[in-house]
């Protein structure tokens, strides 16, 4: 069940939202499979502890958040994956591994890689293994203002393009 923060947090700033229930589902992938959508509709949060602070990163279930982009897009040196003991009671309510992406309402920064951009609605975790939120990426930008990058591991097969010096 979605703790009733997240549902006023959503409803206090008129974002509009479904909730949609499913079967209990441990991994984003499995998330996905659950809802019958593709796994690059469905964002999950990893937590990251860099430069003595926690951030939330947002990626597609079949991502791997780079930690080297992250590092790079916040200007630290060091940053690692964040343990569960370092924030497990900054989500009241909230099942372990099933934390939201909504760093406004927890006082957190959230960064979302680039490829989330191309979903036009995305199904989150919101503290339930059971239950999850789907919304309108661009509702989502607005509500939280996160910092917006390439923050994904490259996909096998995916094209990255370099600058390309032309000469006349």
């Amino acid at each position: 069940m979605i703790p009733g923060s997240i549902i006023e947090y959503l409803q206090r700033y008129h974002v509009p939202f479904e909730r949609r229930p499913h079967l209990r589902a441990i991994s984003a992938q499995a998330l996905a499979a659950s809802l019958h959508v593709t796994g690059f509709q469905v964002a999950k949060t990893v937590i990251v502890h860099a430069a003595d602070r926690l951030w939330l990163c947002v990626v597609s279930a079949p991502d791997t958040v780079d930690l080297g982009r992250v590092s790079e897009m916040l200007g630290v040196r060091r940053l690692r994956l964040a343990d569960e003991s370092e924030f497990i009671d900054l989500f009241p309510g909230c099942e372990a591994g099933a934390e939201p992406p909504f760093g406004q309402l927890y006082g957190l920064p959230v960064v979302v890689d680039t490829h989330l951009r191309h979903a036009e609605r995305l199904w989150f975790r919101a503290g339930s293994h059971t239950e999850a939120i789907e919304l309108r990426f661009e509702d989502f930008l607005l509500l939280e203002e996160p910092l917006l990058g390439p923050i994904a591991s490259e996909r096998p097969g995916e094209l990255t393009y370099a600058p390309v010096e032309m000469h006349a």
